[in-house]
């Protein structure tokens, strides 16, 4: 008698996806989780975070947008339907972690996460519009699409690496400094939100509640925050230096310092421009951009070598013998 298999299951006996299959997948991910945020603030910045007034429909009547709806209806649905964009790619990774042989339970965990930040995001995004774009749900629908580009970019590191216990490549102060530039971004990115919940941009033409202070104070702690980050990452370039760390480590240090510096300009530059969209939707693509260079410099201070594969992966000929 035959064992009941789950699709997955089906799939992951019949295909072994080759290493480079399995890292685009997960790179496709992070992807998307860039252009969910970069494409969730456009939403805010053009007024249409109200363009479909209700969840999980778009109107009362309707479960898509209809042309009374107009310019802000199609923005805020199109967005809705990257959702699913976003759901294929991740997907995608769950699919290729879930077939690797031999089973990669850990890698397979993290795909998963992805699914599940992705659904519980929906519903907050969902609660956002409920609430009338209250500004501190809108916080915490972007700190969520932040917590699943973390997952995003942690798997897609870990395609490249074993299972093993992971080894330090450089001494024990030089990595707690790389939790403290993890830390401090983390803080730094929540402190941007503080900015826009107080800011200019409601999302919305009507008359749509701000966080109580005044933004141009949430800006320059925001700034503060900016300037401790900037110090340690070019501490953290020098340290590297110093003690010789591999080459791939220094240029994650060097790629962070370029961020930075992209970043902090397009911050200041927008600030003293009456903080106009284009710039603002700049500025979201680096805040992403600025995160993923902080997880790839945490992440590339260990490593995991990869041991021979007990089944080697076949040629992506999917299901080609089922």
């Amino acid at each position: 008698m035959s064992t009941v298999q789950t699709p997955l299951a089906f799939l992951a006996r019949r295909w072994t996806p080759s290493p480079r299959t399995l890292r685009r997948a997960a790179l496709s991910a992070v992807v998307m989780s860039v252009v969910i945020i970069v494409t969730g603030g456009a939403v805010r910045l053009t007024g249409s975070g109200l363009g479909c007034d209700t969840w999980p429909k778009c109107t009362d009547d309707s479960l898509i947008v209809t042309a009374e709806q107009g310019f802000h209806g199609f923005v805020e649905f199109g967005n809705r339907m990257l959702t699913y964009v976003l759901s294929a790619a991740v997907g995608w990774a769950i699919i290729a972690a879930r077939s690797v042989k031999p089973r990669r339970r850990g890698l397979t965990r993290l795909a998963w996460s992805q699914f599940w930040i992705v659904m519980s995001n929906a519903v907050i995004g969902g609660i956002t519009v409920w609430m009338g774009l209250n500004p501190w749900t809108v916080a915490g629908h972007f700190l969520a699409a932040n917590a699943l580009l973390t997952v995003a970019v942690v798997t897609w590191h870990r395609t490249g690496e074993g299972d093993t216990t992971p080894k330090p490549r450089v001494p024990r102060p030089v990595r707690k400094l790389s939790w403290a530039i993890v830390g401090v971004s983390a803080l730094l990115i929540a402190l941007g939100t503080t900015v826009t919940g107080a800011g200019k941009h409601a999302g919305d033409s009507s008359d749509v509640p701000r966080m109580p202070w005044d933004w141009t104070n949430a800006a320059h702690v925001h700034a503060i925050g900016a300037w401790v980050v900037c110090a340690l990452a070019l501490a953290m370039w020098l340290v590297l230096r110093v003690v010789d760390a591999p080459d791939d480590t220094r240029a994650r240090a060097r790629d962070l310092l370029l961020v930075l510096l992209c970043q902090g300009a397009l911050g200041y530059i927008q600030y003293f421009t009456g903080v106009p969209e284009l710039l603002v939707a700049a500025h979201m693509l680096g805040s992403a951009l600025l995160w993923i260079a902080v997880l790839r410099l945490a992440l590339s201070l260990r490593e995991r070598p990869v041991t021979p594969a007990e089944i080697p992966a076949q040629p992506d000929a999917e299901l080609a013998t089922a």
